[in-house]
């Protein structure tokens, strides 16, 4: 089992910055995928951004040039930098880890309690 602690977000106004961190613990192996995803009232939940153990990262569309995600491998966070918030960015952004044992098995998939990000003037 692996467990997710995220913190950050809140309230920003458009066209500032908030920060989103989470951190993993448990039974973790040594190659992973961590990141974050969000989800409005009544809509699927969507990618944010991702990043590999190993650094490679993938970002939403929407999100690109605005949002910065980064790990510290050996602590097992990520955190989310978000500059430039627009209102459409209002959601609850859910932590999300994911790892298999080697190549042959399926991922697991693991998800934090999410964090409401609110983004008004």
């Amino acid at each position: 089992q692996v467990q997710l602690v995220e913190s950050g977000g809140g309230f920003g106004q458009p066209g500032g910055s908030l920060g989103l961190s989470c951190a993993a613990s448990g039974n973790i192996f040594n190659v992973f995928i961590m990141g974050w995803y969000r989800q409005t009232s009544g809509t699927e939940r969507e990618l944010v951004a991702t990043i590999s153990s190993g650094g490679t990262t993938d970002y939403a569309d929407s999100v690109k040039g605005r949002f910065t995600i980064s790990r510290d491998y050996a602590k097992k966070t990520v955190s989310l930098q978000m500059n430039s918030l627009k209102p459409e960015d209002t959601a609850v952004y859910f932590c999300s880890f994911r790892q298999r044992r080697n190549v042959l098995a399926k991922y697991t998939d693991y998800w934090g309690r999410g964090t409401q990000v609110t983004v008004a003037s």
